[in-house]
């Protein structure tokens, strides 16, 4: 079942890059007009146009989040930065800026045309302090302790083993890091047939943890001070949430209005 998700996700953000579409947290995901539009009950308007000038439009029109991991992990000169499906490379490159000449800023995907996408975009810009991986978020391919700060945006839900991608981010980090990142939190369980659901999975959708279960695995692979920030609560009476839920009744919908929520997620590996 693992793989299957991975290679669907996979699929999903292939065709979004490469007909520029665009997907983050793709609400459905990606491709074709009825999802662009769809898109708008998860996408939001998270960076400011001056956190985003002389960034290439390209890496702005497609890095489509469901927050602003950049502006939550308060990134400081000089630090290591990873992020976790780093897809067209915006939140690497806002954070290479961010950490400077002496710092430097990885990105890291498995999707290949995201990851030309994401080299493409930073030839653009300019920044040297910069380096795209390929590779899975299960299994980062860093060294232990190379790293200040984890951040990821609306990808760690998408991940069929989070607690796996959790222990690897402990892994990475240096004593003292911190993991700051923008993911989909349920309130409560959605209905099953949505937790089986592939599409929803490659929508950001299936895959969501419930707050005292991200909770627990971050505890379980050994972060502290842990905080779970609710930031937007998404309705699923609109409409267009038949594009994000197809396999729901109205009346499902309306039980599992609320229970979906856009989050930003810290915690810190102890010194």
């Amino acid at each position: 079942m693992s793989e299957d998700i991975r290679e669907v996700v996979r699929q999903r953000y292939a065709r979004a890059i490469t007909e520029r579409t665009g997907c983050g947290c793709g609400v459905g995901c990606c491709g074709g007009d009825e999802f662009k539009e769809a898109r708008s009950i998860i996408i939001a308007d998270h960076y400011r146009g001056e956190e985003t000038a002389g960034i290439p439009a390209d890496a702005v029109a497609a890095s489509l989040g469901c927050g602003n991991p950049t502006a939550l992990a308060e990134i400081r000169e000089g630090e290591v930065v990873l992020d976790l499906g780093s897809g067209a490379g915006l939140d690497v490159l806002l954070s290479a800026r961010r950490v400077g000449p002496t710092g430097k800023a990885y990105g890291l995907d498995m999707t290949d045309e995201m990851l030309a996408a994401a080299r493409e975009n930073q030839a653009k810009s300019g920044l040297a302090n910069v380096e795209f991986l390929k590779g899975h978020i299960e299994d980062i391919p860093l060294p232990p302790d190379t790293v200040d700060v984890i951040i990821s945006n609306c990808v760690i839900n998408l991940s069929a083993d989070k607690g796996k991608v959790l222990r690897e981010a402990f892994r990475v980090l240096k004593p003292g890091g911190r993991v700051a990142v923008s993911d989909i939190v349920l309130t409560r369980p959605l209905p099953e047939k949505v937790q089986q659901d592939l599409a929803a999975w490659a929508g950001c959708v299936a895959g969501a943890l419930l707050d005292s279960e991200y909770r627990e695995l971050l505890r379980s692979a050994g972060f502290t001070g842990i905080e779970v920030e609710v930031t937007r609560v998404f309705s699923l009476k609109d409409p267009l949430a038949r594009q994000v839920l197809p396999s729901l009744s109205e009346a499902e919908l309306e039980e599992a209005d609320g229970a979906l929520t856009s989050a930003f997620v810290r915690a810190v590996k102890p010194n």
